[in-house]
């Protein structure tokens, strides 16, 4: 008798992978870091040109960084992440600043919308985490009406974020079959997932300047309140954290333009403007 060996790539287990990043975005606290991030969701929503009165949809918003820019234009905000804690952190905000929005608890991959419902869709390193990237990018596009823009920010894999992917996946390796994250922030996978429904992809490389008192201070901050970081020392045994700490502290001091004094790390991210056909 032959035995034949199944060569086929595992299939993800989806579900369970949702389950778990649900559980690891919750654990934390994500707007003390989120909130230093807001310039990007203010640049975001001027390359997406949001306009006063569009209806506009902030997809896997955190605390709503792209939600308040969109809001700041006069526009009609929904902001939604399959978070609760998270979206409560982006309702005291916009209470705080006076700015009328609707938060709704919603999947990225599954969004509770009609065709068409949206002139702009928003995303700010949030949809770039979903397990399944061709299903996110169906969605933003079926609830986004012909002729509206997609406005996305994306971390990029040569970036500082891209290479700390690397740095802790390691340690972690991620599911079997998963794809990378990082792989939002390249042009080629932005046009696989998007190009057959666009007018027009506009894609540009910028940096957003991580500022903090120095090394140590922003992995204690990152070991703290994110929840990715968080959940990855905690699965670790102490020696294993200690050699990521240290890994991660020399990435840190490489990237560090401020000297002795600061830290200041440039984090390059993508850009990115799609016109939907």
């Amino acid at each position: 008798m032959s035995t034949v060996l199944d060569t086929r790539p595992a299939t993800p287990d989806f579900a369970a992978i949702k389950s778990r990043q649900q559980a690891t975005w919750a654990s934390g606290d994500f707007a003390v870091i989120g909130n230093t991030i807001q310039i990007v969701g203010e640049s975001l929503a001027e390359a997406a040109d949001v306009r006063a009165g569009e209806r506009v949809l902030d997809v896997a918003a955190g605390n709503g960084n792209a939600t308040l820019a969109a809001a700041h234009r006069f526009a009609e905000v929904t902001s939604t992440d399959y978070v609760p804690a998270l979206l409560d952190k982006g309702r005291e905000r916009a209470r705080a600043e006076g700015l009328a929005v609707k938060f709704q608890v919603a999947d990225a991959e599954q969004l509770p919308f009609e065709d068409g419902s949206f002139d702009v869709v928003l995303s700010t390193f949030g949809a770039m985490f979903t397990p399944e990237h061709d299903r996110v990018a169906r969605e933003m596009l079926r609830v986004l009406r012909d002729g509206g823009r997609i406005g996305m920010a994306n971390w990029t894999p040569e970036g500082f974020i891209g290479r700390l992917f690397k740095v802790v996946g390691s340690y972690l390796p991620p599911a079997a079959g998963l794809k990378s994250p990082a792989l939002w922030g390249t042009e080629p996978h932005l046009v696989e997932l998007f190009g057959s429904k666009a007018a027009k992809i506009h894609c540009e490389r910028r940096h957003f300047n991580f500022r903090y008192r120095s090394a140590a201070h922003w992995l204690q901050v990152f070991r703290d309140y994110y929840g990715p970081m968080h959940k990855a020392f905690a699965a670790l045994e102490e020696a294993a954290g200690q050699k990521l700490a240290r890994d991660i502290t020399a990435l840190l001091e490489e990237m560090n333009v401020a000297g002795k004094t600061s830290l200041v790390v440039p984090a390059e991210y993508l850009e990115i403007v799609i016109t939907k056909r």
